[in-house]
């Protein structure tokens, strides 16, 4: 039987180690390589034939959502597994609606994580158990709330909602903090309010950051 190649993302070495091994140890699954970025993930997956990839949210440079976007722009896209520390409803439907196949928590034990690469591999789609249908709606309710303001503008509210402060936003998308900037500027606009405080109050009364 052919092993499942599984390709590590994950910008913490010890962590990243931790999965390799993991991988090794298991009869039918085989680890494919590494890396500790986004970028580094693109290069190796070109170098390396794999069949899922395990992927952190949050890291350096393009980060987890556009690099699981690029993966699946591929001619031979891997399966995307995401597995992350990351709780947020709004990121369990953006990674979903990225194209990943599964959405882990760093919780999940050894056993959870290899069903989920043998699952997804048979063409599966794997949900942890802090994914639950009410987690979805609540992030989906993410796009319902403005209609007015585009998919990254809602993004970039709902982080400002959920207390973050720029840089905190600009690293949670990848985004630059002008680039940032630019979009509080439009969606303050569009709610036809002055500042941020304005901003976190409407948000917040449409349920978004809670």
């Amino acid at each position: 039987m052919t092993d499942v190649r599984v390709l590590v993302v994950d910008d913490h070495p010890l962590y990243r180690s931790g999965l390799q091994a993991m991988v090794d140890r298991v009869e039918g699954i085989e680890c494919a390589g590494a890396a500790a970025s986004g970028e580094e993930a693109l290069e190796r997956i070109t170098e390396v034939a794999c069949d899922v990839v395990l992927l952190d949210l949050r890291m350096p440079g393009i980060g987890g959502l556009e690099t699981c976007r690029r993966l699946l722009a591929l001619p031979e896209a891997p399966a995307v597994v995401v597995l992350t520390m990351v709780e947020e409803d709004a990121s369990v439907v953006a990674a979903l609606r990225a194209g990943a196949r599964g959405y882990l928590l760093k919780g999940a034990d050894e056993a959870e994580i290899l069903a989920a690469l043998r699952l997804v591999t048979a063409g599966g789609t794997v949900l942890g158990p802090a994914v639950t249908p009410t987690s979805l709606a609540r992030g989906a309710d993410v796009d319902r709330a403005f209609p007015e303001l585009t998919e990254q503008e809602q993004r970039v509210l709902e982080l400002l909602a959920a207390g973050r402060p720029t840089a905190g936003i600009a690293a949670e998308l990848s985004l630059s903090t002008k680039t940032v900037r630019n979009y509080l500027s439009a969606t303050y606009a569009k709610l036809q309010v002055t500042d941020r405080y304005a901003a976190i109050a409407r948000a917040r009364e449409r349920g978004l950051g809670r």
